[in-house]
């Protein structure tokens, strides 16, 4: 089994970086030993103009089977040769993928101490695979990797070279050339797509897998237009994972489209004075937003609040700054969302004290999750929109149903202000990942049918502008529980 990876030089940057890349010295022959045989590094070439890294992975057949992970291939799998002869030393595989896991595993994260700049920059690549399984042939080899920035050469390899009547086999000669990309990113395609292409694995496929697979995924698989068929071969076709992965891809997108950019748009709003005199410049409408939620939640005496899909923490931030919130948690679906937001609210440097009112946990919405009940306050802003309309029951059951919080908030946009944005053209959503925008009565009907399914109470308040033709930019809906209305009516009488 065989792959090598190539790169080119320039002036100040030599093509010999790839060793420092890559963590292994060009000037070296190094061998590690897996589960089911050694993997070697090597240099084919190495100087300043030109450097290839070669991995050779052999396989101990015999080893494999005795693991009890050498099933036959293309054949029952208690035959008893097809455990030991068979394709796995020479073709790629998932024991290839997860050599370069393994061997390279630094250099798949973008980790490089000697040259930290060098590894987040696209290198000029060459990445050849002699011999490559690809169930779907050449065709789906260059679906599943052009959409990723590669030129893709995949040259079927005949059964026979003396008999060419016998036709083509399911292998492919792979050679990718990419000048976009940078190294770690390469790696994490292999690591998914020569599983992929294989469409088959050497080991049992447990739910950690898909884990694996959103690590290594992130930054390119939501958006890919082969994703399904992604995540279901690399999940070896295991329904409730498969199911499971594409729900958690889905609400990525959410993720990615964080409260910085929501703010962009909405800041692009063009305000018609009418008289076109200069007036004093409104707040951004993500602020207006914020504010709005903060007077509910306030209203509604909550002290434990979720911000459910918190993207980069821009609300947890401003309910931190208010002692009267004693625990807020932050809930997104991505670790890279959360991670920014870590380091926005800067919890490794806050004090104990004040750390001991935050968190930030991964989830999804799309599954009820023990830990959101129990709380005050749940806060859904500029989320539903980002959810396909088959999934927001799962999202209902989870909010409304499972954790149900005294008081719920929910913004999204009014689609009917839309035509109030004279950068956006007509018929377009505001951002490329919403999958609807309600108007105002769509909004009201969804929301009524919520509050009937689960015992709340809905009231409904603009946010932004309220133009007196097509209403606000966003909408709100606020929820609580039928039987805390009374209570809140009797405090909020009490402050007036």
């Amino acid at each position: 089994m065989f792959l090598t990876i190539s790169t080119t030089g320039t002036p100040g940057r030599p093509a010999t970086d790839l060793g420092f890349l890559l963590h292994k010295h060009p000037d070296k022959t190094q061998a590690f030993p897996t589960s089911y045989g050694t993997a070697h590094v090597l240099y084919p070439e190495a100087d300043a103009e030109r450097c290839t890294a070669a991995l050779l992975l052999e396989v101990d057949a015999v080893a494999l089977v005795r693991r009890g992970k050498g099933k036959g291939r293309g054949g029952a799998p208690d035959a008893a040769l097809a455990q030991y002869v068979n394709d796995r030393p020479y073709a790629a595989s998932s024991l290839l993928a997860v050599a370069l896991s393994s061997v390279f595993s630094s250099a798949m994260r973008g980790v490089c101490k000697a040259l930290p700049e060098r590894a987040g920059q696209p290198l000029p690549l060459r990445i050849e695979v002699p011999a490559l399984p690809a169930r779907g042939g050449p065709d789906l080899v260059r679906r599943l990797f052009e959409p990723l920035g590669w030129t893709v050469t995949a040259e079927p390899v005949p059964l026979d070279v003396r008999f060419p009547e016998w036709g083509d086999s399911r292998y492919v000669r792979l050679v990718l050339e990419g000048e976009t990309l940078t190294l770690a990113a390469a790696l994490r395609h292999l690591y998914v797509l020569l599983p992929v292409l294989d469409d088959a694995k050497h080991y049992w496929v447990a739910s950690d897998e898909v884990d694996k697979l959103l690590r290594a995924g992130e930054g390119w698989l939501p958006a890919h237009p082969e994703q399904q068929l992604i995540t279901s071969r690399y999940l070896s076709r295991r329904w409730s994972l498969t199911r499971e992965a594409r729900e958690r891809l889905e609400l990525v997108r959410l993720a990615e489209t964080d409260d910085s950019e929501v703010e962009e748009i909405d800041n692009a709003v063009e305000a018609d004075t009418g008289d076109g005199e200069a007036e004093e410049k409104p707040a951004p409408l993500a602020e207006q937003r914020r504010a709005a939620i903060m007077t509910v939640l306030r209203e509604s005496a909550a002290a434990r609040v979720l911000d459910l899909g918190c993207g980069q923490g821009q609300l947890v931030q401003a309910l931190l700054k208010e002692p009267r919130f004693t625990e807020i948690v932050g809930v997104d679906v991505s670790v890279r969302a959360l991670a920014i937001a870590s380091r926005r609210l800067k919890l490794d440097r806050m004090g104990e004290r004040q750390a001991a009112r935050v968190r930030l946990f991964q989830g999804s919405l799309a599954y009820t999750d023990s830990r959101l009940k129990g709380y005050d306050a749940a806060v859904l802003s500029e989320v539903v929109e980002h959810v396909d309309l088959p999934r927001l029951p799962a999202l209902e059951y989870a909010v409304f149903g499972s954790a149900r919080p005294r008081t719920v908030v929910v913004t999204t946009p009014n689609v009917e202000y839309n035509v109030r944005w004279e950068t956006l053209p007509a018929g377009h959503v505001r951002h490329g990942d919403h999958r609807f925008e309600w108007t105002r009565e769509e909004f009201r009907a969804w929301a009524g049918a919520v509050g009937e399914r689960h015992g709340y109470d809905v009231e409904f308040r603009p946010v932004g502008p309220d133009d007196l033709e097509v209403g606000p930019p966003t909408q709100m809906a606020v929820f609580r529980k039928k039987d805390d209305v009374n209570d809140v009516k009797d405090k909020e009488a009490k402050a007036a």
